[in-house]
């Protein structure tokens, strides 16, 4: 089931949008620092890995702004990057949801539709189990599940408390996931995977 969802183009197509949504609304609120402080666009390069061949141009840039006044950076969330992973977003949330309970058959398969070796799924499935835990994010934000997610059961049990089809489940977790893809937002304490 969520295999397909890395090769629907649909969702690769919806993720710029919501990322540009979001980026809107960021550049409008302005600087935090400097009341009236304009942000200007201070967009970088990326190479994001794992995505499909026909991966649109807009996943080759990471939006991110600059205070005119003061120079502060100010990266918006983002659905399409977790965090300075080089790998997108949704394969790292999939790829560690597939490779749950592993088995040698799992991981080449993983290996071969992501072209991602066994020791970074290994280093993800760690980080979901070890370091998300311990994220600023997670402390704060692990309560408003009514159903509590056990962190071992991350990302798999995180992303089957939102509903809808496999892709609304992943759009909705790569949502709620987006603070953590920006120091910007105050809320990593991570060890990157």
């Amino acid at each position: 089931m969520y295999t397909s969802v890395l090769t629907d183009a649909a969702l690769f197509d919806a993720l710029i949008a919501i990322d540009h949504d979001v980026a809107a609304a960021t550049q409008a609120e302005g600087c935090r620092r400097c009341p009236g402080g304009r942000l200007h666009h201070g967009d970088f390069p990326r190479k994001p890995r794992g995505g499909p061949a026909d991966l649109p141009a807009a996943y080759e840039t990471r939006t991110s702004f600059c205070c005119a006044r003061c120079r502060k950076r100010r990266t918006p969330p983002s659905v399409r990057f977790l965090g300075r992973r080089v790998y997108l977003g949704v394969v790292v949330l999939l790829a560690c949801v597939l490779r749950q309970g592993p088995t040698p058959w799992r991981v080449a398969r993983l290996r071969a539709v992501l072209g991602v070796s066994a020791e970074t799924l290994a280093r993800w499935h760690r980080w979901w189990r070890d370091d998300f835990r311990h994220t600023a994010f997670w402390r704060a934000v692990r309560s408003r599940f009514a159903r509590p997610v056990e962190a071992d059961a991350c990302p798999r049990g995180l992303l089957e408390r939102f509903g809808g089809d496999a892709v609304a489940q992943v759009v909705a977790t790569l949502r709620f996931l987006g603070p953590l893809t920006t120091t910007s937002a105050g809320t990593l304490t991570e060890a990157r995977p």
